[in-house]
């Protein structure tokens, strides 16, 4: 089998970005530490695509239940700008992100883990649901 490089998924938030990274087959997604928003991120976010070899990014992008845009889709939008003119070499796709946070929080609440200790887990988990979301619609 042709190793196959990893995605990464990011879940861009005011306070963190969640994380996720896929198997090098791209089948499955895992969490990974979250990263502090703000200043520092876009380097950070850039280390991470040069330490894992990644060629293609999933960023999530909210819309409405309706699907229409909303003040977060363009917040998503501007990291992308961002993230693309800061490093080179990789795709960026966006990607609908609705109700992941409720799926990651139903997820964690499984795992028995209580709403405080969710606070640090819920970005990346939400990242994670993202980017299992993206493999299985790319992969079937």
């Amino acid at each position: 089998m042709n190793r196959v490089s990893r995605v990464i998924a990011l879940d861009p938030g005011t306070k963190r970005i969640g994380v996720a990274a896929s198997n090098t087959s791209r089948t499955m997604a895992f969490p990974r530490d979250a990263i502090a928003a703000g200043d520092g991120a876009i380097s950070a976010i850039a280390d991470l695509i040069a330490s894992e070899g990644v060629t293609l990014v999933v960023i999530g992008r909210p819309v409405s239940l309706a699907g229409t845009d909303t003040a977060s889709s363009a917040m998503a939008d501007r990291f992308v700008a961002d993230l693309a003119s800061s490093v080179e070499g990789v795709e960026f796709v966006t990607f609908d992100e609705r109700l992941t946070t409720v799926d990651a929080r139903r997820r964690l609440a499984s795992a028995g883990k209580s709403d405080r200790a969710q606070r640090s887990l819920i970005d990346s988990e939400a990242a994670t649901v993202l980017l299992q979301s993206f493999l299985d619609a790319t992969n079937s």
